[in-house]
């Protein structure tokens, strides 16, 4: 998997102080799209074990981890999502993690990673879809809390 960016004092990717990172890969392609630089799975840098510690161990200060892209369920990058997802339970059950996704829930819900994720943001961006929902980047986009089932 590779990378893009992280942001390591992040406070618009979810509720609180967070640690958001950027994973490179994406194949819907959504017209107008933020991050169109992410797409190409090769673009970026490899996220290797130095730079998945170093955002473990930049957590220890933060209220969970976001993970956004490109598409962090790209299938390139589930792999190693998984294992950053459980690292990170591992060492900070008490803490989340949010994940944002062009598929929809019912695409991926079976993935075993998802068992680490606390909030799901699903669905591709739609831009003649605008919305005020915080979050989210288009209406049709759901924020599923996984553990209560709670969609809004």
């Amino acid at each position: 998997m590779n990378y893009d960016r992280y942001y390591a004092c992040d406070m618009v990717n979810g509720e609180g102080l967070r640690l958001t990172l950027f994973v490179t890969g994406c194949a819907h392609a959504c017209p107008d799209c933020y991050n169109r630089s992410t797409w190409d799975r090769r673009a970026g840098q490899p996220f290797t074990e130095a730079i998945r510690d170093r955002i473990l161990d930049l957590c220890a200060e933060h209220d969970g981890l976001s993970l956004s892209g490109g598409d962090p369920l790209f299938p390139a990058n589930r792999t190693a999502v998984a294992d950053l997802c459980r690292r990170f339970k591992q060492r900070y059950p008490d803490k989340d993690i949010w994940l944002w996704t062009g598929y929809r829930h019912e695409e991926v819900q079976h993935l075993p990673l998802l068992q680490d994720v606390d909030v799901l943001i699903d669905g591709p961006y739609l831009k003649d879809l605008p919305t005020t929902k915080p979050w989210r980047g288009s209406d049709n986009q759901r924020l599923i809390r996984l553990a209560s089932g709670e969609t809004t």
